[in-house]
């Protein structure tokens, strides 16, 4: 694989790292502003829906400029957008910090996933994909379990202070390593919104947010459920969130790697187990070991649906792939947004911390009606190929 590919995950470790550090440090910055648990959760909301916008916008905005200068444009956004989270002095622009910052994500990934598959041979663009991957799941075994830490020792400002340095660190990784493509000669933004005609690609963006959102649903409120419900102290949420993100590392690299010999049974295995995983979760989340290894499960098999998903998608729109790619990215944080806004609804109504996990039981199992309809659609699409047998050799007459 090309070193540019290294690139490409350290600006994913460290996109990753703020996406996800919030989680674990929601309690302490709803204390400091004084808002309850749930509306802390705009502030994953707000993010995702960040990313929704700021995904096809970006894109369709850097069609001139190359992939590389882009690519560094987006990192300087992002470290902007974490500096003002870490220094803001009210809730509002708190929530002002992490928008900004979530501008930069959906195209980092989209353009990212474009220039990664285009460094590879056509057999192994999906494990291309899953290693600019690796280093949003790498994030979740060491960004953020040590940003929980610092947040919950030091103050969670100091925490979106070395995100935003994290940030600059990608910026020169990029910088050094990403070679230099040229200007787009005539990019034909018409032929990139044309890809959404095919209805596959509308499916595969509605299977990316129901699904991956089931994950958030539960993981949005992974802190209180772990202290409330199962029993850990704060300080154990640090090594919870090592477990989570080791089972994202290692689903992102078995669903990169069967995704390439058969993505669609990949994706209905991941989505079905998922599915049935979150609903235990409801149960297993009372039990301090049973809790521990069903997050990790969750990790595991979310991110075994990454690879997949974002190959389908690349497929279905072949001919114009880069905002295509990019809305894909997008897709997965409408369904962060949807899924954290709907566990803080059930959480509001009184139905408890474990609420979520049923409704992110119900997400994925959606995405995996969908996923068994497009792949009935495009096995009908496949011209049909009729073999006739040999003809039986005629026995000579007497």
């Amino acid at each position: 694989m090309p070193l540019a590919l290294l690139a490409l995950a350290i600006g994913a470790f460290g996109i990753g790292t703020t996406e996800f550090v919030i989680m674990g440090v929601l309690p302490e910055v709803a204390a400091d502003f004084g808002v309850s648990i749930p509306t802390a959760g705009w502030l994953v909301s707000g993010y995702a829906l960040g990313v929704v916008l700021g995904a096809p916008l970006l894109t369709v905005l850097g069609t001139r400029v190359s992939r590389k200068k882009m690519l560094m444009s987006l990192m300087g956004l992002f470290v902007v957008g974490n500096a003002l989270s870490a220094f803001a002095p009210t809730f509002g622009l708190m929530l002002t910090g992490r928008v900004i910052a979530s501008l930069a994500h959906g195209a980092f990934f989209g353009i990212g996933s474009v220039a990664a598959a285009n460094l590879v041979a056509p057999h192994k663009k999906a494990s291309a994909i899953s290693l600019m991957f690796m280093g949003l799941t790498v994030a979740n075994i060491v960004g953020v379990p040590l940003g929980t830490y610092v947040g919950q020792a030091a103050g969670w400002r100091v925490t979106f202070v070395l995100v935003a340095a994290l940030g600059v660190v990608g910026l020169l990784g990029v910088a050094r390593l990403i070679p230099e493509t040229g200007r787009p000669e005539s990019p034909d933004v018409r032929a990139e919104f044309a890809a959404f005609r095919n209805v596959q690609v509308w499916l595969a963006l509605a299977m990316t947010v129901l699904g991956y959102g089931g994950v958030f649903a539960a993981i949005t409120y992974i802190t209180p459920m772990m202290t409330e419900v199962a029993g850990y102290s704060a300080g154990a949420v640090t090594w919870l969130l090592v477990l989570f993100g080791a089972g994202m590392f290692l689903g992102n690299l078995v669903g990169g790697r069967f995704a390439d010999r058969a993505l669609m049974p990949m994706l209905f295995t991941a989505l079905g187990a998922l599915s049935l995983t979150l609903l235990l979760f409801t149960a297993t989340a009372h039990h301090k070991v049973l809790a521990a290894l069903t997050l990790t499960l969750v990790g595991a098999l979310g991110f075994a649906t990454v690879p997949p998903l974002q190959k389908w998608v690349l497929d279905q729109a072949s001919a114009a792939p880069t905002l295509a790619s990019a809305a894909n990215i997008g897709a997965f944080n409408l369904g962060n947004a949807l899924a954290a806004w709907l566990g803080g609804v059930v959480i509001s109504a009184g139905l408890g911390y474990t609420a979520p996990n049923w409704i992110g039981a119900l997400l994925s199992g959606t995405a995996l009606l969908l996923s068994i309809l497009a792949a009935s659609l495009d096995r009908r699409s496949r011209p049909a190929v009729t073999e006739r047998a040999p003809e039986a050799p005629v026995a000579a007459r007497p």
